[in-house]
């Protein structure tokens, strides 16, 4: 598909709207770039071609397809578009940190500092790119359910524990899928219910699973994941893109638990007023 065949992004918003909706159909590479594009946004904003292909594992003219095919005349077109919602968000805190890289880098003090960074990064992150409508219809689904049910396996465990404990002190009926012994309980969801499927690359198959089963059941679906080509995206839910920041191979959850304490306030204050 050339540029002329595709309506061009006006924003940041549109152009993950049409990753989620196309992502999955482009050919590797170009999902690839996709992916990458997605987990760092921020990042596009100040790198040059060559580096973003590096990032993505491609090389720099399978990047400059992915531009087109994403409507622009080429890379600096779209760049521009990540400058112009993302250049007014970088704090200085590079001269902060680099004191502490400076040292040893297995110290816990240079460790604690990667992850606070880490976390401060993908909050700010959270707060551009969140829709508010979604977070609005998300609360009024959740608060309107009969029960809610809770699917987050593997790293996103501790979140779908949280909601269950949070809704649990607000006595708002509520059901953790764990997964424990292999047994399955999506029998028990059924219309008037609604699920939070959590899930983040790479993504757990009895969470997909699950939520798919929800959505055949008639119950409603809030999912929380990380990229417009992720499964969960495609599913008919009330969706949110988080982005987390990864050091090393440990995925921060700063963010996303943002959200699901954002939701379980929320939803525990909206019950109140019904």
């Amino acid at each position: 598909m050339n540029p002329s065949e595709t309506s061009k992004p006006r924003n940041s918003a549109d152009f993950f709207e049409m990753l989620r909706l196309r992502g999955n159909a482009l050919p590797k590479r170009l999902k690839q770039c996709a992916e990458y594009v997605a987990a760092n946004p921020a990042v596009v904003a100040v790198s040059t071609v060559a580096e973003l292909a590096a990032g993505a594992q491609v090389p720099p003219s399978a990047f400059m397809r992915f531009c087109q095919e994403m409507g622009f005349s080429g890379f600096s077109e779209m760049q521009k578009l990540f400058r112009e919602e993302y250049s007014q968000n970088w704090p200085d805190y590079a001269s902060r940190l680099s004191k502490l890289r400076n040292g040893d880098a297995q110290a816990p003090q240079f460790l604690l500092a990667e992850f606070a960074e880490a976390g401060r990064t993908s909050i700010e992150s959270l707060t551009r790119t969140i829709d508010p409508d979604a977070l609005r219809r998300a609360v009024a689904v959740l608060a309107g359910a009969r029960t809610i049910h809770l699917v987050g396996l593997r790293r996103t465990f501790p979140v779908a524990t949280y909601l269950a404990y949070a809704f649990e002190k607000m006595q708002i009926p509520a059901i953790l899928h764990s997964g424990t012994g292999n047994l399955s309980s999506a029998h028990l969801i059924g219309q008037g219910d609604a699920l939070i499927a959590i899930s983040f690359a790479p993504y757990t198959p009895d969470t997909i699973a699950l939520a798919e089963s929800a959505v055949k059941r008639n119950a409603d679906v809030v999912v929380i994941t990380d990229l417009p080509t992720s499964p969960l995206a495609r599913i008919d839910a009330v969706r949110f893109m988080v982005p987390e920041v990864d050091v090393g191979a440990f995925r921060s959850l700063s963010a996303t638990l943002t959200l699901a304490m954002t939701l379980a306030v929320g939803v525990g204050t909206q019950r109140r007023a019904l």
